[in-house]
């Protein structure tokens, strides 16, 4: 089979071109596409996993602690006594304790 292609490649220099174009869609999709794609189902899992008490990072630079869990936002304790409302996909990453 290899052999064919090989030699179909060098009877028609087109079929030479197709095969290198899909070799390099292939190498392109395994490199770029599907490490992406899993960094956001990761994403998608994380901000539907937040609840109350998880210490999280915010992509403003704020540090605090979740006290309220709300379709669209959160609500973070950044300091004694001082709440702020953060939309749940400007959450970066959640903090160890």
């Amino acid at each position: 089979m290899a052999l064919d292609l090989a030699a179909a490649a060098t009877q028609n220099p087109l079929v030479g071109n197709i095969l290198w174009l899909a070799l390099l869609f292939g190498l392109m999709y395994f490199l770029m596409i599907r490490p992406q794609q899993k960094e956001q189902r990761e994403r998608a899992e994380m901000i539907r996993a937040l609840k109350p008490g998880d210490k999280i990072l915010t992509n403003g630079g704020l540090i605090g602690v979740i006290t309220k869990v709300e379709d669209l936002s959160i609500k973070v304790r950044v300091a004694e006594k001082v709440e702020v409302d953060v939309i749940k996909t400007g959450v970066a990453r959640t903090l160890k304790d």
